[in-house]
């Protein structure tokens, strides 16, 4: 998807706009949770101390949760963009698609062989890992996927600062 013309375009900016509002509420709801927290550790009960302690933690998790994913979305973007100005984007235009959108189980499975062939003979290789990831959230297996694109994020990274 090029997400600077078309429709393409404006699905990336109502994205963007969507993540950006979710971001700001989470945000009000963990500066409330944050008050809650401090008026219950204020308050002089040893319980209520406790359960303050206890209130303190989730919004701490939820910036925790918020910013590792809104981090690896971009970096996940930065490869994407990457790949697509390299050419090397894998082109599922071919293949044949359930009525939901998503690629056939077998021509799935099929592509992820063929990506995995790719990246078996070139494993430090941080295009070769995007693709095998990309084939294996194709193939459905979403948290390999994720395994092995946190690993192209790394590899990425290190090739960046090398240059």
């Amino acid at each position: 998807m090029n997400s600077t013309s078309g429709d393409g375009g404006q699905r990336s900016l109502r994205i963007v706009a969507l993540i950006a509002f979710l971001v700001v509420a989470l945000g009000f709801y963990f500066i409330l949770l944050g008050r809650i927290a401090f008026g219950l550790i204020t308050s002089g009960g040893l319980a209520a101390a406790g359960i303050g302690v206890g209130v303190l933690i989730l919004p701490l998790v939820g910036v925790w949760i918020v910013y590792s994913s809104v981090r690896a979305a971009l970096d996940h973007q930065r490869l994407a963009r990457r790949m697509a100005a390299e050419g090397r984007e894998i082109d599922t235009s071919h293949l044949p698609r359930r009525p939901s959108g998503r690629i056939e189980r077998p021509a799935a499975d099929q592509l992820f062989e063929q990506m995995k062939a790719e990246w078996e003979a070139d494993p430090d290789n941080w295009r070769t890992c995007y693709r095998v990831a990309r084939a294996y959230d194709y193939a459905g297996d979403r948290s390999r996927a994720r395994e092995v694109m946190r690993r192209a994020v790394e590899l990425e990274k290190v090739e960046r600062a090398g240059q």
